[in-house]
């Protein structure tokens, strides 16, 4: 390898981590507890729908309120709302999540209904077994 070679590879190498992206994490401290939950009205929900409570949300430096919700039920699964968990001084939001409901009723699969083809039986309710029917050749 000659001289310019070893230096366009060096040149190469360092502009590659140069480029490289820096993973940094932030973590922010939030020493403020969140105020009291707002009183919502949820209003009647539909069959197979469920109501996520509002939460407190943090945004950049203060609480902003993040109103309720209507969603799609999960059968088997309740919703474990939002919350706020005080851990060595600091406060952290645990996100609303489903829980599967140990309580709940097991679904049953509905019934299949019974096909409207006959399966061979006649008017008279008595299954053919085997019958041979002739054709009249004018006979």
């Amino acid at each position: 390898m000659n001289h310019t070679q070893i230096v366009r590879s060096l040149a190469l190498a360092l502009a590659l981590a140069a480029g490289s992206t820096a993973f940094a994490q932030i973590n922010i401290n939030i020493v403020m507890a969140p105020p009291e939950p707002m009183y919502e009205v949820a209003r009647p929900l539909p069959t197979g729908y469920a109501w996520a409570p509002g939460y407190w949300a943090w945004n950049n430096d203060r609480y902003i309120w993040v109103g309720g919700r209507t969603m799609l039920q999960r059968p088997g699964y309740r919703w474990q709302p939002d919350s706020w968990e005080q851990r060595n001084g600091n406060y952290y939001r645990q996100a609303g999540h489903w829980e599967r409901d140990h309580y709940a009723a097991p679904i049953k699969a509905p019934k299949m209904q019974k096909s409207k083809h006959d399966n061979g039986k006649h008017h008279d309710g008595k299954k053919d077994k085997g019958r041979k029917y002739q054709r009249d050749n004018g006979r």
